[in-house]
């Protein structure tokens, strides 16, 4: 199971969101290439980049930045925040991103999406984005009242390569992962799936590991390491083949 840092681009630095909310964004790093760089430098083997302005306006507004880090650290790059547009996931790909993920479109042109899987195979991977059970879209601003049973199923049949399931409501609290709404994911699609939202704890990413066996294939963790109550160096041991028994559970800051 991937342990994956999340970097979130908002004007320009790495931030923190509360539960989606723009207006309780925390700032962690002016400098997102050595935000970057400090994860490569723990272990990190991938990182999770969401240009947020992109995703509430449809636009990129952090493509220098994402393909700076891209060649210069030589990681396994997923990327999303307003990929709207065939040019900008060619764009991405081509600058040597492993993923692109996929949100709005998939809901509101699930012709276009269909399209991209085509002609991007293995490359395309889809954000659930879910509040109370229903799916959410533009930045998380706007609720469609989708429940995601009734698109997942579709998506799937089309060839995204995975899908990243965020419960809205948990991300940056560090209360919990949503362990229930997992399992009835990963018990309706046969695609690798990452959870993301809500670990705050040693505790809560072994409550994943244990979703291995069904098709959890990544956790992001966002806020639990910027804070510190999670070490990245320890997660990483915590998946890897010696598994958890000799993990330290105090965390450690990164500063950047």
């Amino acid at each position: 199971m991937d342990v994956i840092p999340a970097i979130d681009l908002l004007g320009g630095q790495c931030v923190r969101l509360t539960q989606g909310d723009y207006a309780r964004s925390e700032i962690f790093s002016t400098d997102p290439l050595r935000m970057a760089q400090a994860w490569v430098n723990h272990g990190a083997t991938r990182l999770h980049i969401v240009d947020l302005d992109g995703a509430r306006t449809g636009v990129p507004a952090h493509r220098d930045v994402i393909r700076a880090i891209i060649e210069r650290l030589g990681i396994l790059v997923q990327v999303g925040g307003g990929m709207r547009r065939r040019e900008t996931i060619a764009e991405l790909l081509t600058t040597g991103a492993d993923r692109v993920i996929v949100g709005t479109v998939a809901v509101q042109q699930p012709d276009v999406l269909r399209q991209w899987c085509d002609e991007f195979p293995g490359k395309i991977w889809v954000s659930v984005d879910a509040r109370g059970g229903q799916v959410a879209v533009e930045g998380w601003q706007k609720t469609t009242g989708i429940p995601m049973e009734a698109l997942v199923a579709d998506w799937v049949r089309w060839g995204v390569a995975g899908l990243i399931y965020t419960d809205i409501e948990r991300d940056g609290t560090l209360t919990g992962p949503d362990l229930e709404g997992l399992r009835q994911l990963l018990g309706q699609v046969s695609v690798p799936v990452v959870a993301s939202g809500g670990v705050g704890s040693m505790t809560d990413l072994l409550s994943l590991l244990a979703l291995e066996p069904l098709g959890l294939a990544g956790v992001i963790i966002g806020k639990a390491l910027y804070t510190g109550d999670i070490d990245l160096k320890h997660a990483l041991q915590a998946v890897g083949p010696g598994r958890w028994q000799d993990v330290p559970l105090e965390g450690g800051t990164i500063y950047a």
